[in-house]
């Protein structure tokens, strides 16, 4: 575990490195859209005690080292437990503010997190795979989509981020390695996989092991 976090992080510093001083203006990611259980924090299924919020290996390194470069962060997260009444509103903003104060001891700062507490039977425009939460980041913040990322574990966010129009990136953390395989995707050892493109359009641009790996991708992507 700890060979595999120094080569992560010296990945995530790769991107630091390229975003800064090799963009290329024409693709360059500037924003970046994370999922949250399952991509940055263990998934526990409708989570409602912040004291339960574990970060995945290597997502504070990753994130820090984006940061870096100028990368603005963002959250957005179905948390339909509220809507099924397994948890309230306000156990999921401490949950959300838990994690915030664990990055920030690390320099590590979200420009905004936004989520959605329907349940899919309440049919919500904000709720992944539906663009809601995009569209409003979007007006906002001045987001564009050939200049942001989405990375999330499951297959609504892959959805979410190719309706977009993203940069988007599947993680075989959390759900994401039973995702990749109901979506016929190969699951890489190491590193990241992408497709020919353009690829399907159920498909992500990049399936990635780990969060580390999903920011390698995006250093390439941003290098051509």
């Amino acid at each position: 575990m700890q060979a595999d976090n120094h080569s992560h992080s010296g990945k995530a510093h790769t991107l630091s490195r390229k975003l800064q001083s090799n963009r290329n203006p024409d693709a360059s990611v500037r924003d970046i859209l994370f999922d949250r259980d399952g991509t940055l924090i263990e998934d526990r299924n409708y989570l409602s005690d912040p004291n339960q919020i574990v970060l995945l290996s290597g997502v504070t390194q990753a994130l820090h080292h984006l940061a870096q470069a100028g990368c603005r962060l963002f959250v957005v997260s179905n948390q339909s437990g509220v809507g099924r009444g397994y948890c309230s509103l306000e156990n999921v903003h401490a949950c959300n503010l838990r994690l915030v104060q664990l990055l920030a001891a690390h320099n590590v700062h979200f420009t905004d997190m936004l989520l959605c507490p329907h349940s899919p039977e309440e049919g919500c425009a904000c709720r992944k795979p539906q663009t809601g939460m995009w569209d409003l980041l979007r007006r906002r913040y001045g987001l564009h989509a050939a200049h942001t990322a989405m990375i999330g574990d499951k297959g609504d966010d892959v959805r979410f981020g190719r309706a977009a129009g993203l940069h988007t990136v599947l993680v075989l953390t959390g759900k994401g390695r039973d995702q990749a395989l109901k979506l016929g995707l190969p699951l890489p050892d190491a590193g990241f996989w992408s497709p020919p493109p353009p690829p399907p359009p159920d498909w992500p641009h990049a399936v990635a092991v780990d969060l580390a790996a999903a920011v390698d991708f995006l250093a390439m992507a941003s290098a051509r």
